[in-house]
């Protein structure tokens, strides 16, 4: 049997293994179990908070959730559709034992998972995610059954919202205000689309928000931070400062400026990481990217003299290496950022915040701003492989990496790396023009086909 966790959490097509409503069910008792276990006070009902993007199947997931988590005698606490962050936040801020998202992140509305968050804000170590995982897999949570008044209970938590929002609005300075700012927001009609018009507007800003109206069905269908053509669209015929895309959970951010140019979560971090160093606020001068993050990222941090670390891609992976060097800024290129001054998680809100306080601190538009780092081309090649041994044990493969290395001399980089859910190994390389960079991955992708396909 596959393993049920992934990197985040669980996930798949929504009524299929494994995110149907009895799995899901089980995944509820289990760590309602798991938060009961790891209790020192046996003297206290045990909450967990749940919330949702607005999938369609969410109802069905939710309910089931509730139903998993109450048969094991502990309390659930509603907040319907929130921002994932925003459930990490709540979690901690109401002292739940957890806190469990149902959510496909950026993935079209037929599927759909669940994130799980601890006591502290943090994802779930994987220590907890083995334990719910095998007592899901061996049946042992089928007997474990409180009966009576040991049953849990549910009810829904209508100020969570107003909680998340004061939140978000803390981590602006409180010395800068977006009064006079326009702002064009895509909330890809997902979980974002109640709480972002209301933090920029009470911020000060002159808001207009599209994909606002969530059916069900239509999260992140061409909109939001994965296709942004109608954000640079509206960004253009508003004469909007900036435009802001969030991904249907609300933990990524892409953003769109004054002139209508992409701007990707590498940009972004530059533009944080220069102003972090600027006000005193870079802890330990370092940045945490990950191995796909755009050689001009490491170039730009290079002339700022700020250190940056390197960590696997996943937000999981990003949040350990930070931990580690003591960082409180991360991210990847996808749009997901992590400002652990503000927040234990990525949150697209928060980083848009803190983007447009660079805007405001620097007053400049955003595409003066975006200067500070120059992207690199790139360019990637999928090989559909028969098999995946060591990358390091192929003198061919090796031979071809060392000999584009050699030609870029520091100039750009070479990635070789497989995928870790599909028969595919992905090569990508980074150069100093189109022509040498599209040259480069066509021969080691050629390289590899010849080995591996």
């Amino acid at each position: 049997m596959a393993r049920l966790f992934g990197t985040d959490g669980v996930r798949g097509v929504a009524n299929v293994s494994p995110m149907t409503a009895e799995m899901v069910l089980e995944i509820g008792r289990a760590t309602a179990y798991v938060c009961k276990r790891h209790e020192t006070n046996g003297n206290r009902r045990h909450r967990i908070v749940i919330g949702k993007d607005t999938r369609l199947s969410g109802y069905m997931m939710e309910n089931a959730l509730t139903a998993g988590i109450c048969s094991m005698g502990v309390d659930v606490f509603l907040v319907g559709p929130m921002p994932t962050p925003g459930i990490a936040f709540i979690t901690h801020n109401m002292r739940a034992d957890a806190g469990m998202v149902i959510s496909a992140s950026h993935n079209p509305y037929h599927d759909n998972g669940i994130k799980i968050f601890s006591r502290d804000g943090y994802k779930l170590p994987d220590t907890e995610e083995d334990e719910i995982e095998e007592l899901i897999t061996s049946g042992r949570i089928r007997d474990i059954r409180p009966t009576a008044t040991e049953v849990g209970k549910a009810k829904r938590i209508d100020d969570a919202i107003g909680r998340y929002i004061v939140f978000c609005k803390e981590t602006f300075p409180y010395d800068l205000s977006l009064q006079g700012m326009k702002i064009v927001l895509d909330c890809a009609n997902g979980a974002t689309y109640k709480v972002a018009p209301i933090i920029f507007s009470e911020l000060g800003a002159d808001v207009a928000a599209i994909h606002c109206a969530p059916d069900g069905t239509n999260i992140n269908d061409a909109c939001g931070s994965q296709h942004t053509d109608d954000l640079i669209a509206k960004v253009r015929e508003s004469g909007a400062d900036v435009g802001l895309a969030f991904d249907g959970d609300g933990d990524r951010m892409i953003a769109v400026d004054e002139k209508g140019c992409e701007l990707s979560g590498d940009h972004i971090m530059a533009i944080c990481a220069k102003m972090y160093k600027d006000m005193w606020l870079l802890k330990n001068n370092v940045v945490v990217t990950t191995v796909m993050s755009n050689f001009g990222l490491h170039t730009a941090l290079d002339k700022m003299d700020i250190r940056h670390e390197s960590a696997p891609v996943g937000d999981r992976y990003v949040l350990e290496r930070m931990k580690a060097v003591d960082a409180v800024l991360g991210g990847e290129n996808s749009g997901h950022m992590i400002f652990l001054n503000h927040h234990t998680t990525g949150d697209g809100i928060i980083a848009a915040l803190q983007l447009l306080a660079a805007m405001r601190y620097y007053a400049q538009p955003l595409s003066s701003l975006a200067s500070v780092m120059t992207e690199s081309p790139q360019k990637m090649i999928n090989v559909d492989v028969a098999k995946k041994p060591p990358i390091e044990d192929i003198p061919e493969i090796v031979s071809a990496i060392k000999n584009g290395e050699t030609e870029l001399a520091g100039r750009g980089r070479v990635l070789v790396r497989y995928s870790g859910t599909q028969s595919m190994c992905r090569v990508m390389v980074e150069g100093p023009d189109e022509e040498i960079t599209n040259r480069l991955t066509e021969e080691i992708a050629g390289v590899v086909k010849k080995c591996l396909g």
